[in-house]
């Protein structure tokens, strides 16, 4: 019958077994997996004793290593296979980060930038295909590998189980049955689901083994010792892990400290208890830090599962927000590059999420700057057309700049620069050059048309000057107590007429200060408004009498048309009043309006009537 110390034994291996996995366990499935030997654990994960994870430089490097073991006999362990995916990317996205930083600081446009596509990263994916391939081919070869080594032992089993009928077999066949156990420790991983039962009976016929080897005695008791001497120094090996700081490393040792305790044979019966409490107490010692490791280790996954899902929320959330010119896209792309400069500075999130993850963030960006590039195009494009227009009207100032033609080219120049404020954006670099060679042109022309026409602006000047001048004696009757302030402010109308054309930008300022200042003398002189624009007439007639009788002729015509329209217009208002109701407050009201309509016509009307009989005054 088996000792309590080998149950203890297989219950607190397979403790340390099930906390070796990342996931999450329940105190359920750990009493379920009560007497599972140590071996199921790692037996079913290859990778446990992973080499140290090389650094590398550049992706090509970690493609490289990629190829070697996607190509070669080695079966890739999973740790280095994660690894090289980890760097993988974590290189290609700063390469990609760098080359938009280099073609910013090289003076490019940084709206104009487009994202290189990378032909190494489908190589890389298509060689992970071959890796994950090899892998799953592998694992199959380990199964049944494993079926085979059960074979193997159930056979050894049989063995000892035959050697164990009776005293005399159990004597003569002592050699042999320390070769199988040898044999036995040469085999390795064995199907996980026979492990325990495989191990239960074989520390049974072991033990009825011992149990009937009474006839040498002395050989018996010195296996004991011999049993006791080397699991002392697996008790002693076990303490001294206590010291080693790292906790994982320490439990991979004490893994195999276990392996190697479970292969040495039985002590005396006295001592059985006190030796496996010894190394129990040592093993509790490692496995407490052990779990304490990964505990710790899987909520700082978590935290970090929770920062990353909030910075895919952020990407996601700028991803569907409206961009309506490059400064917006512009504004999001920083936006987006903080949160990856953030995500790279989060360590690994829980494995079965890790890759996940990632998948969402990569897929949000992805997105965004799929989208940002789409629209570049689209401006690149835009940016063509306009370069253009702008081109065209180049070309069109060239061919007018030496145009003497001074008022129609003077329009269509300015036309053309009307239209290039409207037409849309260029590249800078080309836009500053079309505008130089625009600018030259009309400043050509111009220049040339003031050269030309200097004379008369120097005229406009002048009788620019001489308007001021009246102006100012205007501004001076204001305040005149003189007799004669009618006479000369007539005097100044006349003379203010006679004056021709001043400079253009001057024209509207100008007349608003003439008018200003006559229309306070009127007002001060209780001149009516219909006299001021009579006597205003009267003064004009002079400069039209100049020009030829046919100008006065002219104007008398059209006043007397006029004159007849005003008429018929006034016969029809007084006919419809005839037709109105006053008996209601709104027919009233409508014939005051009519009314005062109508005044207004006669009130122009006589005016008119006064304008021809000036005119007629004129011809005498």
């Amino acid at each position: 019958m088996m000792d309590s110390q080998d149950n203890v034994l297989k219950q607190d291996i397979t403790e340390e077994a099930v906390a070796v996995q990342p996931a999450n366990v329940d105190n359920d499935t750990v009493a379920e997996a009560g007497n599972a030997p140590a071996t199921t654990a790692v037996d079913s994960e290859p990778d446990t004793e992973a080499a140290p994870l090389k650094m590398y430089a550049s992706k090509y490097e970690v493609l490289e290593r990629v190829k070697e073991l996607a190509h070669s006999d080695e079966t890739p362990a999973k740790d280095e296979v994660d690894h090289l995916k980890t760097a993988f990317y974590k290189l290609l996205f700063a390469e990609r980060e760098a080359d938009q930083k280099t073609f910013i600081e090289n003076g490019g446009d940084p709206e104009a930038y487009v994202m290189k596509t990378d032909d190494s990263e489908e190589q890389f994916k298509a060689e992970m295909g071959l890796i994950k391939e090899k892998r799953a081919k592998a694992f199959q070869q380990q199964e049944e590998e494993k079926k085979a080594n059960l074979q193997r032992k159930q056979q050894i089993i049989e063995k000892i189980k035959m050697m164990s009928t009776s005293p005399e077999e159990a004597n003569k066949s002592y050699n042999d049955f320390k070769a199988l156990q040898q044999e036995w420790k040469d085999i390795k991983a064995v199907p996980a689901e026979k492990a325990n039962e495989l191990w239960r009976n074989y520390q049974l016929y072991v033990e009825q083994y011992y149990d009937l080897l009474n006839l040498n005695r002395e050989l018996r008791e010195y296996d004991f010792k011999k049993n006791l001497e080397q699991k002392t120094l697996l008790c002693e090996a076990a303490e001294k892990l206590a010291d080693e700081p790292d906790a994982v490393s320490a439990f991979h040792q004490l893994q195999e400290l276990h392996q190697q305790y479970r292969e040495i044979g039985p002590v005396a019966k006295e001592l059985r208890e006190q030796i496996w409490a010894r190394f129990k107490a040592a093993s509790t010692v490692i496995n407490k830090r052990h779990q304490q490791h990964f505990e710790e280790l899987r909520a700082k996954e978590e935290e970090n599962l929770t920062r990353k899902t909030a910075l895919c929320e952020k990407v996601e959330a700028i991803a569907k927000e409206e961009n309506k010119n490059a400064t917006d896209w512009e504004n999001h792309t920083k936006q987006i590059i903080d949160i990856q400069t953030e995500w790279k500075t989060i360590g690994f999130a829980p494995q079965k999420m890790n890759v996940k993850i990632f998948d969402r963030f990569r897929a949000a960006c992805d997105d965004f700057f799929g989208r940002k590039a789409e629209f570049f195009k689209t401006l690149k494009e835009k940016f063509a057309e306009n370069t253009k227009k702008k081109k065209e009207m180049v070309e069109q100032a060239k061919a007018l700049m030496d145009s003497t033609d001074w008022k129609a080219t003077s329009d269509k120049l300015i036309k053309l620069q009307k239209e290039w404020k409207t037409t849309g954006m260029v590249p800078k670099k080309v836009g500053d050059q079309l505008w130089a060679e625009f600018v030259a042109a009309c400043n050509k022309f111009f220049e040339a048309r003031n050269a030309a026409t200097a004379g008369t602006r120097n005229e406009e000047q002048q009788n620019l000057d001489r308007k001021k001048e009246i102006i100012a004696k205007l501004k001076e009757l204001l305040d005149s107590t003189a007799d004669n302030v009618q006479a000369t402010l007539q005097q100044l109308i006349d003379e203010y007429g006679k004056i021709g054309h001043v400079p253009f930008k001057e024209k509207d300022k100008l007349f608003k200060e003439y008018h200003k200042v006559v229309d306070a003398l009127y007002k001060q002189l209780n001149i009516s408004a219909s006299k001021q624009r009579l006597d205003n007439f009267k003064s004009s007639i002079k400069s039209m009498a100049k020009q030829g009788e046919d100008m006065l002729d002219n104007e008398r015509g059209r006043l007397m048309r006029r004159y007849e329209q005003l008429k018929s217009e006034i016969t029809t208002y007084e006919n419809n009043l005839g037709f109105l109701n006053a008996s209601s407050k709104k027919g009233n009201s409508l014939i005051d309006e009519m009314n005062r309509k109508v005044n207004k016509l006669k009130d122009d009307l006589e005016l008119i009537r006064q304008k021809i009989k000036a005119i007629d005054a004129e011809n005498k």
